[in-house]
């Protein structure tokens, strides 16, 4: 009896990979060993790129209210301290925001604090 190889499967495998190249430069794009390569090694960076994002984000709030506590003589680590004491339970993205956004509301906050 002949070998089936499932022509249409290994297609259809290769098209998707071929499609999540799409955009990128030179053989990246239309060669099929080079692309898998590529379209993996990117999957992989998104995988790890989902963690970073949390960090980063977090990092960028806490330089924001950093910023925003010393326009009002504070740094972050005693603004937030005094926050978890008085019970004030906003987050950093919220903080954040009050800081960049609104910075009538976070000098309110500050004052409550202080």
């Amino acid at each position: 009896m002949p070998r089936a190889t499932n022509s249409v499967a290994s297609r259809a495998r290769r098209k998707k990979i071929l499609k999540m190249a799409k955009g990128y430069y030179g053989a990246r794009k239309n060669v099929w060993t080079v692309a898998k390569n590529a379209v993996e090694k990117g999957l992989l960076y998104a995988y790890s790129g989902r963690k970073q994002r949390k960090r980063q984000f977090r990092s960028l709030w806490i330089q924001r209210i950093n910023a925003g506590a010393r326009q009002h003589g504070m740094s972050y680590s005693e603004f937030m301290g005094k926050c978890s004491k008085k019970g004030i339970e906003l987050n950093r993205k919220v903080l954040a925001d009050l800081a960049m956004n609104h910075p009538e509301a976070f000098k309110a906050v500050v004052d409550q604090v202080k």
